[in-house]
């Protein structure tokens, strides 16, 4: 049985009466079936109701990204500039989910969005237009998505820990990389502020963005990038990597939910 792997949804307004929809993008339907070889479970925006029920059922989660921002409250900030996205329902779900994901032991892939909620769970704060700040690079998406390779074109390198899980995971694979210049796309507009206590920074982009994060003393496998890795894997050998990382823990943790897998370990030791 291939792993049941969560994925959050957002809350959107759809169709000629704005009705409101439970969605998240194909290509992290595309990458779980893919290089994390699971099964993709979509995870409404529900509130912190669903997560005592939906969380035994899972073997791993991916936060996904967005355009709405974490809403300020959560961390304190000032309120958004006018006609900023919000999502309070998906926040309702996915800040509780983080952390009870964590303590559980259960894999966890933050992309985008979700690195800045699982900073924000855990006791972060964030800058909500890097763009305006002073000596800081332009992250957000182009405003033309017409443009080619908006998506997964390279807008600049990151500088990778050679002691953290991205070199780990790389290193495994036997992939190419240098720790002062990894190319990654870029289409957000908040990053870290005031970085969670529980989290390490693993990469930097030239201005100083934290991009990539894992949990210091989290019981299992924990991963946030701030890039996007689920629309280039099929090119990119790092992107794909990353995910076949996580696939193994999930399918590992999802062996461990099989009847009868506690005896058979007991009987091996």
């Amino acid at each position: 049985m291939r792993a049941m792997v969560g994925i959050s949804c957002c809350n959107k307004p759809f169709g000629l009466f704005g009705t409101p929809n439970h969605a998240a993008s194909d290509s992290y339907v595309r990458c779980t079936l893919g290089p994390v070889g699971g099964v993709p479970v979509l995870l409404p925006a529900a509130g912190e109701a669903l997560v005592p029920d939906i969380l035994p059922r899972l073997d791993g989660l991916i936060l996904t990204g967005s355009r709405s921002n974490v809403h300020p409250d959560h961390y304190e900030g000032p309120a958004h500039a006018e006609g900023t996205p919000e999502d309070p329902l998906r926040d309702a779900t996915t800040l509780p989910l983080i952390r009870a994901a964590i303590a559980s032991g259960l894999p966890l892939l933050a992309i985008c969005r979700g690195f800045q909620e699982l900073n924000v769970a855990l006791g972060g704060s964030l800058d909500q237009r890097i763009q305006d700040l002073p000596g800081r690079l332009d992250h957000s998406t182009p405003s033309d998505q017409k443009l080619p390779k908006v998506r997964t074109g390279k807008a600049h390198a990151v500088r990778v820990a050679t002691d953290g899980m991205l070199a780990r995971i790389w290193s495994q694979a036997a992939l190419p990389w240098r720790p002062e210049g990894v190319a990654v796309n870029s289409l957000h507009n908040q990053g870290i502020q005031r970085l969670a206590p529980r989290l390490v920074p693993e990469a930097w982009a030239p201005d100083g963005t934290i991009e990539a994060v894992h949990v210091a003393d989290a019981p299992g496998f924990v991963l946030g990038v701030q890039w996007h890795p689920e629309y280039d894997w099929e090119e990119d050998a790092l992107s794909r990597a990353l995910f076949e990382a996580f696939g193994a823990a999930a399918a590992a943790w999802a062996e461990g939910r099989r009847p009868g897998s506690e005896a058979r370990r007991l009987a091996a030791a």
